[in-house]
């Protein structure tokens, strides 16, 4: 799960809320090591992806940097180059 985490700050356009939200799944998905839980801790899980979810997006819009946004499309363009070398 960890080698998906994809890094949400410093892009032209920001990151979404869908975008927060699935990553703060990934999450806790990993600390609780199920990706569905039991019917009886769905309110727990829940609980904590919204969360995590609101503390990302807090932590996401009170960083500041001096370098200019990261264009999605080159981000994504780079990792694909990289996949090639590494799974040809």
């Amino acid at each position: 799960m960890c080698r998906n985490i994809r890094t949400l700050f410093n892009f032209d356009p920001p990151a979404t809320d869908q975008e927060i939200h699935d990553a703060a799944l990934q999450f806790v998905r990993k600390l609780a090591g199920t990706t569905k839980p039991a019917k009886r801790n769905e309110v727990a899980f829940e609980h904590a992806v919204s969360s995590i979810a609101a503390c990302a997006r807090e932590l996401l819009d009170s960083l500041e940097t001096s370098h200019p946004p990261r264009n999605r499309e080159e981000e994504a363009a780079k990792a694909r180059a990289r996949m090639e070398i590494r799974f040809p």
